[in-house]
Formats: C-alpha cells, sequence, structure tokens
C-alpha cells in the first residue's frame, strides 16, 4: 500500500513533510479533516489546499492557520516556564 492509499483512509491528515504541496488533494477523502503545518515561499503549504477545500469538513488556512496556535503556545509554556523557575528560587 503505497503513501496515497493511506492517506485516502484518514480522517484527519496533517501535513508536515516540508515540501510544498506534497499531499495532492486527490489523496484526500471527501469529508476530511486538513491540517496543513507546512509553510513555503508565497503561502504555499505541505497539502495541495486548493484541490480539497469544497470537498473537506474543514481545513486551515494557508497562511495564518497553524503558526499562529503554534506561536500562542510557545509563548504559553515560556511564562510557564520563567514562572517555575521563579517560583523555584
Amino acid at each position: 500500500m503505497g503513501l496515497p492509499d493511506l492517506v485516502q483512509l484518514a480522517d484527519v491528515v496533517v501535513g508536515a513533510v516540508g515540501k510544498p504541496q506534497f499531499i495532492k488533494g486527490a489523496w484526500i477523502k471527501d469529508g476530511a479533516v486538513v491540517i496543513d503545518a507546512g509553510y513555503h515561499a508565497g503561502g504555499i503549504g505541505d497539502i495541495e489546499l486548493s484541490a480539497v477545500i469544497d470537498r473537506c469538513a474543514a481545513y486551515t488556512p494557508m497562511p495564518g492557520g497553524v503558526g499562529p496556535m503554534t506561536i500562542a503556545t510557545l509563548m504559553a509554556h515560556t511564562v510557564d516556564a520563567a514562572e517555575k523557575h521563579l517560583a523555584a528560587g
């Protein structure tokens, strides 16, 4: 079984492979949730999003989807770590 066949089985597809539009829209089944965690020049992600937008249940926009959540989480973890460090002081 190849990668396209495995992706076709998924209810949730997370693209984080580091290659622009590596995951083809044709690989993604209707009704899947699509999360594109990749970013490349020109606002292109790891998933061929334009080919699946009309068929998926939900998707992260590209750009502006996963990145802001990643930054917010990193900031929250940094604050938590600093507070723990000061409390242990």
